[in-house]
C-alpha cells in the first residue's frame, strides 16, 4: 500500500495511492489541458471536450455509456480548470477493471459526432447562461478578466456564447489530437487498489492513446497595474472580488500563505469573518482564498453586501489586508490557523477521491507527493516570521477589483436606491 509512481514507456503518468479499511476506489484520468491553453477563439473548448467524452463512442451510445456506470456501482464525473481536464469515478473495489475500460474507452475513442456537438453547444450555452444570472459568478469572471487581460487565463473556463457557437467535429478532433496524448496523461487511484494492477490496466486500455512529446505551456503573465472596475447589474447585492498576484502551486512558501490565508479569510475564526460579518452583520458570504497554478496565483478576498455597505466592507477588506500584509499575526492566530488547516487535512484524507485529486495535481505540478505526517511536519515548522513574509509580499503587489452591483457609474456612489 502507500503512494506508486510508475512512468509507462509511452509517457503516461500512473500513481496510486493504495490503503486499508475501504471496500471503494477513485479513479482519474487526467490531462495536463485546461482553458489557459486555448486559443482565444476556442476559448471553452477543454470544458465542451469533457462534456463530449460523455457523448458515445462506436461501442456506446451516450445512454448506454451512463447505464454501464450504473451497472458497475459508479459515480462517473469530470471537471474542467484553467489547467487540468480530469475524468473519473467513485466506485467498489470489485469493479475496478470495468470502470477503467469505460473511462478509457470515453477518452481514447470518444465518437464527436457533429451531431452530438451541435446538441451539446446548446447545453453549455444554457450553462452559460446561468452563470450568467448568478452576480457572484459574473463578479468572479470580471476580476479574472482583469488580473489577466491579455491571456486566456483571464476567460470564463466554459468560453463564451459566441465561442461555444462555433464548435464542432472537425475542432473537436483537432483539439483532441493536439491534447489527449499520451505524455500529457495522468492515471490517479486511491483507495483499495494495488499498484501492478492500475499499471496493467493503464497499459491494455490506454494503448490507443498518440505518442508525442510534451509540449510546453504558456507563461502565465505577471502582475499587471493596479485596476478597479464596476460592472452594472441589477441586484440586491453588490459582489466585490479584490486581490493581487501571489506564488505558485510549486512553491515552498504555499503552506505560509495557507495559513495567512486561514487567518484572513478562510476560517469562521479568520479575521474578515469575524469583523465583518459577526461584530459589524455587514455581510452573509466573506472569505479569501488562493488560486495557485503551476506558474503563478492570485490571493483574493470576496464579499456580499447591500449596495449601501459595500464601501464601507471594502474598507474594511483592505484595513484587515493591510493588517495581515504588515506582520500584525499574531502567535495565537497562527497555532489556531495550524490546527484548522491540519483539521481539514485530516479530514479530506477520509476521502478517497480527495486523495486521487491529491496525488494527481502534486504529479501534474511537479512537486513532492507528501505523506500526513509530511505534510503537518511542514505547517508545524512554519514560523511567523514565514507568514508574515508571504502574506506581506502577496498584499504589497498591484491591486485587481471587480464590482458588480446596480452602480450606474464609477463610484459606490452611484448605486441606483429605486
Amino acid at each position: 500500500m502507500g503512494f506508486h509512481r510508475t512512468e509507462l514507456d509511452n509517457g503516461i503518468t500512473v500513481v496510486t495511492e493504495g490503503f486499508e479499511g475501504v471496500r471503494s476506489i477513485a479513479l482519474g484520468i487526467w490531462f495536463n489541458v485546461g482553458s489557459r491553453d486555448e486559443a482565444a477563439a476556442d476559448a471553452g473548448m477543454s470544458h465542451f471536450m469533457e462534456h463530449m467524452m460523455f457523448k458515445g463512442t462506436p461501442t456506446y451510445s451516450a445512454r448506454e455509456l451512463s447505464e454501464a456506470f450504473d451497472r458497475l456501482g459508479a459515480r462517473q464525473n469530470a471537471f474542467t480548470s484553467k489547467e487540468v481536464t480530469c475524468y473519473y469515478a467513485d466506485f467498489i473495489d470489485e469493479s475496478l477493471e470495468g470502470v477503467f475500460a469505460l473511462l478509457a474507452d470515453m477518452v481514447t475513442n470518444a465518437s464527436l459526432e457533429q451531431e452530438a456537438c451541435e446538441l451539446e453547444r446548446e447545453v453549455i450555452i444554457e450553462e452559460i447562461a446561468r452563470a450568467e444570472d448568478d452576480p457572484e459568478n459574473v463578479a468572479h469572471e470580471l476580476f479574472s478578466s482583469l488580473a489577466w487581460p491579455d491571456s486566456t487565463l483571464g476567460l470564463p473556463i466554459a468560453g463564451t456564447k459566441e465561442t461555444v457557437a462555433g464548435f464542432d467535429r472537425e475542432r473537436s478532433l483537432a483539439f483532441r489530437k493536439k491534447h489527449y496524448y499520451s505524455d500529457n496523461c495522468v492515471v490517479a487511484t486511491a483507495g483499495n487498489v494495488e499498484h501492478a494492477k492500475i499499471v496493467a490496466l493503464a497499459q491494455r486500455f490506454l494503448d490507443d492513446l498518440p505518442i508525442r512529446g510534451k509540449q510546453a505551456r504558456r507563461k502565465a503573465p505577471g502582475a499587471n497595474s493596479e485596476v478597479i472596475k464596476f460592472k452594472f447589474k441589477e441586484t440586491e447585492q453588490t459582489h466585490l472580488f479584490t486581490g493581487q498576484f501571489t506564488i505558485s502551486a510549486r512553491s515552498d512558501d504555499r503552506f505560509a500563505l495557507l495559513l495567512a490565508n486561514n487567518i484572513l479569510g478562510g476560517s469562521m475564526s479568520s479575521r474578515l469573518f469575524q469583523e465583518v460579518r459577526e461584530k459589524q452583520g455587514l455581510v452573509y458570504s466573506i472569505y479569501s482564498y488562493p488560486q495557485l497554478l503551476s506558474d503563478g496565483g492570485l490571493f483574493a478576498v470576496y464579499a456580499g453586501t447591500r449596495p449601501e455597505n459595500a464601501q464601507v466592507v471594502f474598507e474594511k477588506i483592505e484595513r484587515e489586508r493591510m493588517r495581515v500584509g504588515a506582520s500584525d499575526i499574531t502567535a495565537d492566530e497562527l497555532e489556531r490557523a495550524k490546527a484548522s488547516v491540519k483539521g481539514a487535512l485530516a479530514l479530506s484524507l477520509e476521502s478517497t477521491s480527495r486523495r486521487m485529486i491529491r496525488i494527481a495535481e502534486a504529479t501534474i505540478n511537479e512537486i513532492e507527493v507528501l505523506t500526513f505526517d509530511e505534510q503537518l511536519a511542514l505547517y508545524e515548522r512554519t514560523t511567523l516570521d514565514d507568514v508574515h513574509a508571504v502574506a506581506q509580499a502577496a498584499t504589497s503587489a498591484p491591486q485587481t477589483t471587480a464590482i458588480v452591483g446596480p452602480y450606474r457609474g464609477q463610484g459606490f456612489d452611484q448605486f441606483d436606491e429605486e
